[in-house]
C-alpha cells in the first residue's frame, strides 16, 4: 500500500484527507509543520508529500527544498488557497510535482495523487536501472586479474572522477564501448543520457546532420527539424566510436564545438549551447593519421586529454580462463542451460591461440560452444568443432596429431579452416603487391586495386602492414 505524508496545520482538514485517501486505498501519516513533517520522513517509507504552502514557522516551499535534499525523486503536491495560487505555480517551477487549490473537489485529489504515484514509481525505476547499469558497467566488473585490465580499472575509475574528454584506443574486440560506459555510469553524469555514434556506419553525406542535427527544409528529405546527437547528450556523454574515421572537413566543425560548447544545425544560423562530455574511440593509429594529414592535430589533443589504451586479449593470457567461464555463465542464463566447463588442456590451447577478434571472438566461441556442448566439458577435440579457431587454433595446439583435420585433394584447400583468416591473408597478400608494384606509393597502389586512397590506408592499418623508406613489410 502506498503511503501519503499530509501536512498542514489545520486539524480538520487532516481529518478529512486522512479518510479520503484511505478510501482510495492510500494509507496516511498526518503533520502540523515542516519539523514535523521531516521526522515522519525518517521514520516512514513515503511515496508522496501532500503539503499546505503556508505553514507555521517554515513553509511548504521550506519543506520542498529539504525534501529535494533529502530524496530528490520523492513527489511533493502543494495544496493552497485561490489567493496565493500565483505562490504555487512559482514552486512549481522550484521542484514541486503539482499544486491542487483549496477548496478542491476528491475526484481532482484522486487524480493528481494518482499521476504523482506513478511519477515515484518511475523515478525509483530508473534509479534502480541506474544502480544496475553502474554494476554492470563499472570497473570492478571488468573481468580479470592481469596487471593490464588493473590498470585498466585504474583509468576508469579516474576518468569518471572528472569531466575530461577521454580518447579510448585498442585493437577490435577489445572493449572500448564497454570501457566507455563505465566511465560514465560511474561518474557524476550517471543519470544523464549516454549516446553512442559509429563515425564508420554513418554516410558521409547524413554524419553532420546526425551529429548536430538539421532544421526543416535543410536539404531535400528534410521535412522535419531534427534533433542531433549532440542535442540528445546534453548534460551527459557522447561516446564517438570509430573516430578516425570522420571526414576530415567535419573535423573542423567538431574541433568548433568542443571549443565553443555549441552547435549549429545543418540549415541553421543559430547557436545552441550544450553540455556534453566526450568520450572517443578509435582501433587506428592517430598520431599516424596526423602524419598522413587525415586527421586534425587540434582535434586529436581536444579528445586525448586523458588517453586509456586498451590490451589486445593476447596480452592478458591469464584472463582467458576467467572470461571463458563468465561467458559460459552468462549464455547458459541466457538459454536456460547448463554452463559448459573447460578442461585445462582445452584452457592451454585457448591461452595458446592469438585472438585477432580478441574479446568479441572469445565471447562468440564460448557462445557457439554452449550451444553446440551444452553443460558439456570442452576439451581441445571440442574446440577444434568450434569453427571460430579453424587451422590457426590447429597450428597453436598441433591438432594434426588429433587427425581432427581432413587432407584436400592437391590443389585445393584443406578443411576446416576459418574463412576470416584466409580472406585477411589474401587481402595481406593482395596490397603489399600492389604496395611493391608502385614502389610503396599508396595512391598509386589504390588505383591498381581499385579502392579509394582512405580506404587502402585503413586496411594497412588493420593489417599491419608498415611502409617506409627502408621498405614494405608486414607486423
Amino acid at each position: 500500500m502506498r503511503t501519503i505524508l499530509i501536512v498542514d496545520d489545520e486539524a480538520n482538514l487532516l481529518e478529512v484527507l486522512v479518510v479520503a485517501l484511505e478510501s482510495m486505498g492510500y494509507a496516511s501519516i498526518t503533520a502540523g509543520s515542516v519539523e514535523e513533517a521531516l521526522e515522519a520522513l525518517q521514520k516512514h517509507e513515503v511515496h508522496l508529500i501532500l503539503s499546505d504552502l503556508r505553514l507555521p514557522g517554515l513553509s511548504g516551499r521550506d519543506l520542498l527544498k529539504k525534501v529535494k535534499e533529502l530524496a530528490p525523486e520523492l513527489p511533493v503536491v502543494i495544496m493552497t488557497a485561490y489567493a496565493a495560487l500565483k505562490d504555487a505555480v512559482a514552486i512549481i517551477k522550484e521542484g514541486a510535482f503539482d499544486y491542487i487549490v483549496k477548496p478542491f473537489d476528491l475526484d481532482a485529489l484522486e487524480a493528481t495523487v494518482a499521476s504523482a504515484l506513478r511519477f515515484h514509481a518511475v523515478s525509483a525505476d530508473n534509479v534502480q536501472l541506474r544502480r544496475e547499469l553502474g554494476r554492470t558497467f563499472g570497473g570492478d566488473s571488468f573481468i580479470g586479474q592481469s596487471p593490464a585490465i588493473r590498470g585498466v580499472r585504474q583509468n576508469i575509475h579516474e576518468a569518471s572522477t572528472s569531466l575530461a574528454n577521454v580518447l579510448i584506443t585498442g585493437e577490435s574486440g577489445t572493449g572500448k564501448e564497454v570501457v566507455a560506459k563505465a566511465i560514465h555510469y560511474s561518474g557524476s553524469r550517471a543519470s544523464s543520457p549516454f549516446v553512442t555514434v559509429n563515425c564508420a556506419a554513418i554516410p558521409e553525406s547524413l554524419l553532420e546532420s546526425e551529429l548536430f542535427g538539421h532544421v526543416k527544409g535543410a536539404f531535400t528529405g528534410a521535412t522535419a527539424n531534427r534533433t542531433g546527437r549532440f542535442a540528445q547528450a546534453d548534460k551527459g556523454t557522447l561516446f564517438l566510436d570509430e573516430i578516425g574515421d570522420m571526414p576530415f572537413a567535419l573535423q573542423a566543425k567538431m574541433l568548433r564545438c568542443i571549443q565553443e560548447k555549441t552547435i549549429e544545425p545543418v540549415g541553421s544560423h543559430l547557436s545552441l549551447k550544450v553540455d556534453v562530455r566526450i568520450i572517443a574511440a578509435t582501433n587506428l593509429d592517430l598520431a599516424e593519421a596526423i602524419n598522413q594529414r587525415v586527421f586534425r592535430r587540434e582535434l586529436y589533443y581536444r579528445l586525448n586529454v586523458y588517453p586509456i589504451a586498451l590490451p589486445p586479449l593476447r596480452e592478458r593470457k591469464e584472463d582467458i580462463p576467467l572470461l571463458a567461464d563468465h561467458f559460459a555463465k552468462k549464455c547458459a542464463a541466457e538459454m536456460g542451460r547448463s554452463p559448459v566447463t573447460f578442461a585445462a588442456e582445452a584452457l592451454r590451447t585457448m591461452r595458446n591461440y592469438p585472438w585477432p577478434g580478441n574479446i568479441r571472438e572469445l565471447e562468440n566461441c564460448v557462445e557457439r560452444l554452449s550451444i553446440i556442448a551444452p553443460g558439456a566439458k570442452v576439451t581441445p577435440e571440442k574446440l577444434a568443432a568450434c569453427s571460430v579457431f579453424g587451422d590457426a587454433l590447429a597450428v597453436a595446439e598441433n591438432f594434426s596429431a588429433l587427425s581432427l583435420t581432413v587432407e584436400a585433394a592437391p590443389g585445393r584447400l584443406a578443411f576446416p579452416l576459418v574463412l576470416e583468416h584466409r580472406l585477411e591473408t589474401l587481402e595481406r597478400e593482395l596490397i603489399l603487391q600492389a604496395l611493391e608494384e608502385t614502389g610503396g606509393v599508396q595512391v598509386k597502389a589504390a588505383e591498381l586495386l581499385h579502392i579509394s586512397e582512405r580506404s587502402i590506408w585503413h586496411r594497412i592499418k588493420k593489417l599491419g602492414i608498415t611502409v617506409t623508406n627502408k621498405g614494405i613489410g608486414s607486423s
